[in-house]
């Protein structure tokens, strides 16, 4: 009898350590399978899907390795497994394997094996790419419609994001190149 108090308890503890986490997740199986209910037909034909999910306790099972597992492992590493996506993208002369995670991309060459890295600093808003070792900014977030990037001098300088914005800062890089070979 004791030993099953002690089992009940255990039991509570952990489930209690692992949903009493200040965290609520982001449910991203249940979501995921909503996202695919929604898209199955027509309003119709995805109510009769959404119900007899309901009644198959698929949704009921998402919401509980969500509640569970899922969103645990978002807590503490930060990115929820089921968001993590991989691509395989066939370009004209290679293979790439695109990965995606909270943090940005990875892109595999799949023929010579050579990585790159797009990196997301969400606390700067800034992109920045990284190869064979070395971290290169690329741009960053000044506001709604512009955003701070690399200037052909090195230095930097602000790009309004509009066909106008961005048709200048060509005109800015192409002078420098016809500059540049003189």
């Amino acid at each position: 009898m004791k030993k099953t108090y002690l089992s009940v308890a255990v039991v509570l503890a952990l489930t209690a350590s692992i949903t009493l986490q200040s965290c609520v997740g982001s449910f991203a199986l249940t979501n995921k399978v909503l996202s695919w209910n929604r898209q199955v037909g027509d309003k119709f034909v995805n109510e009769i899907v959404f119900v007899a999910m309901w009644i198959l306790p698929v949704y009921e099972l998402c919401g509980l390795a969500d509640l569970f597992i899922l969103n645990s492992v978002e807590f503490w590493s930060g990115e929820n497994p089921v968001t993590a996506e991989t691509k395989i993208i066939d370009g004209k002369d290679a293979k790439y394997m695109l990965q995606s995670d909270a943090t940005g991309y990875t892109i595999t060459n799949l023929n010579d094996k050579s990585v790159t890295r797009l990196n997301f600093d969400a606390k700067e808003k800034s992109w920045s790419v990284e190869r064979d070792g070395e971290e290169h900014f690329l741009f960053a977030y000044v506001d709604d419609t512009h955003v701070r990037t690399v200037a052909p001098d090195g230095g930097t300088t602000i790009v309004e994001l509009s066909q106008q914005g961005v048709w200048a800062y060509k005109q800015l890089a192409n002078d420098n190149i016809r500059y540049a070979a003189r």
